[in-house]
């Protein structure tokens, strides 16, 4: 089954398919991901639109066939397809606590309908209880006895549905680098699941892994940074033998033009299936506006591979004069950087790649930047922008305190805030956009403190003030 992507934000979007600005499947659109080396598929599914009322909650037939049309397409392909019962974990399953003989037969008998009505597709389709399953006002030990519960009850229901499932088999938080402790915390989960199910050959199947940026817009993760996390998770699965499921709701690949919206992350991908890439600690090298160039260096992560080149577009840089690698750190020298900036212009300069003996190059940009400058503003919860003189530089994350130092948002247990959900910034508007959600969460009449985490190591500090549906920002 492995590699594996999922159908996101289609068939599990309410109240219909293309409700959430994904376009229709079609043939064509799973033709083209098996195309692209995919083995499986997940296609998340919501029934609670489609239900009728209790006692029964009567699957639209209408709705189940078109389920089965794409489920057929997929199969057909040579597939390997997982359908779920999706966000009725949160539309109705979550209230199992507090309505729980209602819950427990709405839930069966849904998925009497589903085992019935797959019950003669090949071993080829696989049946996921619940995804990301929740329970309103349950402490842990409850809400663990409820998914033991519905899962044990969805394996009695499948297995009793006959057919094909007699014999069928379930689902299993302001940093912003992939760094050591990511990376550990990566490889401690993925040799979990090997130890615990794989070792004692259980088959097991990730069913959704990404990035948060992904669901929320660009920017929020930085693209070197979501390269080596993509890099490492596909080492970590071949290696463990665990299958994983891309989730795109639609912002990987372009289901209306079939194409993938970032080639170089795709090449990523695909390499992690067979082999590891190298990478390095930063996939951008910035240069003052300002001042004398200095030498600026990278610590290469070779992953096994080693150095073979370093290229500007078809040229290659010369080892000793442009460049210098003294075991992982590989070292610009000043007189090429000064080349490669020109006149010094805000924003990318230049573009290279340093090449390896396997796997994908590696991009680095060359950037001019000058500390970013913010002005006073006012504005109100519902649109509140900051200017701000980015000056080549490219924001990584927000930090917000009270006085006091307490945290401030809606995050209440860190300071750091959500991108694109707490801030944006719009760098051809030159501002950055406080959202709602963020303002709506202040104290009134209280200064907050917000820190600007910049990527080139600048930090620029500026303060809040919401007073009712007002809002002041100052620069300090």
């Amino acid at each position: 089954m492995q590699p594996g992507w999922n159908l996101g934000n289609s068939l599990d979007a309410s109240p219909e398919e293309t409700s959430w600005g994904q376009p229709r499947t079609t043939k064509h659109l799973l033709d083209s991901v098996r195309a692209q080396g995919f083995k499986s598929i997940r296609i998340p599914v919501t029934w609670s639109d489609h239900q009728g009322a209790a006692p029964n909650y009567t699957i639209d037939p209408g709705y189940m066939s078109r389920v089965r049309q794409v489920v057929d397409w997929a199969i057909a392909d040579g597939l390997y397809v997982i359908i779920d019962v999706h966000h009725d974990s949160w539309q109705w399953t979550s209230k199992m606590s507090t309505d729980h003989d209602q819950v427990l037969a709405r839930f069966d008998t849904t998925w009497d309908q589903i085992a019935t009505a797959f019950r003669n597709e090949p071993a080829q389709l696989v049946f996921e209880s619940v995804n990301e399953p929740q329970f309103d006002n349950a402490d842990n030990t409850r809400k663990a006895q409820l998914l033991n519960e519905l899962n044990t009850s969805f394996h009695k229901v499948v297995r009793a549905s006959g057919g094909n499932n007699k014999t069928f088999s379930v689902n299993v938080a302001g940093s912003t680098r992939f760094d050591a402790q990511a990376r550990g915390d990566l490889d401690k989960t993925f040799k979990r699941m090997r130890d615990t199910f794989v070792a004692q050959g259980i088959p097991v199947v990730l069913g959704e892994y990404g990035v948060l940026g992904y669901d929320h817009g660009p920017g929020a993760v930085e693209r070197g940074e979501m390269l080596k996390y993509f890099e490492a998770l596909g080492h970590a699965a071949r290696t463990n033998k665990v299958t994983t499921v891309l989730w795109d709701n639609g912002s990987f690949y372009d289901r209306g033009r079939l194409r993938w919206k970032d080639a170089g992350l795709l090449r990523q991908i695909k390499s992690s299936w067979t082999t590891r890439s190298a990478t390095a600690s930063s996939d951008r090298v910035f240069v003052p506006k300002s001042g004398p160039v200095k030498d600026r260096s990278l610590t290469l992560n070779l992953n096994g591979a080693t150095f073979t080149a370093l290229k500007q577009g078809t040229t290659k840089l010369v080892s000793g004069r442009d460049y210098t690698l003294s075991g992982k750190r590989l070292t610009l020298k000043a007189a090429t950087l000064t080349r490669l900036v020109g006149d010094r212009s805000p924003g990318v300069n230049a573009t290279l790649q340093a090449g390896f003996s396997r796997g994908v190059p590696w991009r680095i940009q060359v950037i001019t930047y000058d500390t970013p400058v913010q002005s006073d503003t006012t504005g109100t919860t519902a649109s509140f922008r900051i200017p701000t003189q980015f000056r080549g530089d490219v924001l990584a994350t927000m930090q917000a305190t009270y006085a006091d130092g307490g945290n401030a948002g809606p995050t209440s247990w860190t300071a750091y805030q959500e991108f694109n959900t707490a801030f944006a910034p719009n760098y051809a508007n030159k501002t950055i956009r406080l959202t709602p959600a963020f303002l709506n969460a202040l104290t009134d009449n209280t200064r907050v403190k917000l820190t600007f985490h910049f990527w080139s190591g600048a930090t620029v500090t500026y303060h809040v003030t919401k007073s009712g549906s007002t809002v002041t920002g100052t620069a300090s």
